[in-house]
């Protein structure tokens, strides 16, 4: 995690909140642990330039938003890591049903084999319903977003630097396109430039972003690399594709199966992996268009129907746990079968399967 985020989780955590601490005086400043003289001065400084209402301004015209870590809109899964970062901003919209994702990681300069196996897994994934997240680094990253936007599914792409600089320069239109279709995130204010240092930091967030992580092609020194220790120490399953034993790229997936990486050959094995095969569609005598579905899908299924129902409702009247019928929610609206409105209401999208 990069310094200036290290001090304002030390700030939160002494004051209790980011408003009580960005309230505090200098005097109060000064009693907070990890604060060295030079960086009171600092953040002082800082803070008497800083003008809240022009700088939400400057965002709100960039079309750019944020969202805290206390905050509702806060990722789910980011919570759940060892050092999420205190905000994020976004380009875009995060959905709910964005906590099924894959992060797609790998080379900068993939072999023809690399670009078409990833072009095909990450088609396959968003066809299904599974976002995809990756870098928008040049290579695999830029791939896997296209290969999800090509299978006319959600991708998050992570950047090392502020959401109102492009980086690589030639991914401009691939940008708006993510935002378009899911969400361009940075935990870098707006205009910070993209260091080299950057990079290995928002790993953390690609992979803490998804359920787990594919890695294509990779040097033993790669970037994906550390996307895929972050997944291991994340809890996150790690996957990898086979390649070429005389491609240098091959070595990093080959090191990873060797430690027990599910091998990949296609997107099944990666839904197989995570337990998703479920959101395939099952064929049935009944009838065209039958979708398989768990118990606690079927019973919230029914309770819904063309009018709004609340999410308290829906706990209320299937008996389940709320986690639960959150869950099914996400997999039904996944499935095309549920909307979800404002307010937390739900709405069947007109497709009758009963």
């Amino acid at each position: 995690m990069p310094g200036s985020g290290k001090r304002l989780w030390s700030l939160i955590e002494h004051f209790g909140s980011p408003r009580v601490a960005w309230e505090a005086s200098e005097k109060e400043l000064s009693g907070a642990p990890g604060l060295s003289a030079e960086g009171l001065a600092g953040l002082i400084h800082r803070k008497a330039g800083l003008d809240l209402d022009e700088r939400a301004a400057k965002l709100e015209y960039s079309g750019i938003s944020f969202v805290c870590y206390s905050d509702p809109g806060y990722p789910e899964k980011l919570l759940s890591i060892f050092d999420p970062p205190p905000v994020i901003f976004i380009r875009g919209h995060l959905k709910s049903t964005d906590s099924l994702a894959v992060s797609v990681v790998g080379s900068r300069k993939p072999s023809p084999y690399g670009q078409l196996v990833t072009e095909k897994l990450t088609k396959d994934l968003a066809a299904v319903g599974v976002t995809v997240v990756s870098g928008m680094a040049r290579g695999i990253d830029t791939i896997a977003h296209k290969g999800a936007l090509a299978g006319c599914g959600r991708t998050l792409a992570v950047l090392g630097c502020g959401l109102d600089v492009v980086y690589p320069r030639e991914n401009k239109r691939l940008m708006e396109q993510i935002a378009a279709n899911g969400a361009v995130i940075s935990e870098f204010p707006p205009g910070t430039p993209p260091e080299a240092w950057h990079f290995p930091v928002r790993n953390r967030i690609i992979s803490g972003l998804t359920l787990g992580t594919v890695v294509v092609e990779a040097g033993e020194r790669s970037g994906a690399l550390i996307t895929a220790d972050f997944a291991l120490e994340q809890g996150r399953d790690v996957m990898a594709v086979p390649g070429n034993i005389v491609n240098p790229l091959s070595r990093g997936p080959h090191r990873l199966i060797k430690q027990g990486a599910r091998l990949v050959e296609g997107a099944g094995d990666i839904l197989d992996e995570l337990g998703m095969e479920k959101l395939f569609p099952v064929p049935q005598s009944g009838g065209e268009g039958s979708v398989k579905m768990s118990v606690e899908e079927e019973t919230l299924y029914r309770l819904l129907s063309l009018d709004p129902v609340s999410l308290d409702e829906l706990i209320d009247k299937s008996g389940f746990i709320p986690q639960k019928v959150m869950a099914a929610l996400m997999y039904l609206e996944i499935k095309g079968l549920t909307k979800q409105l404002p307010g937390k209401f739900y709405t069947r999208t007109g497709r009758n399967l009963f």
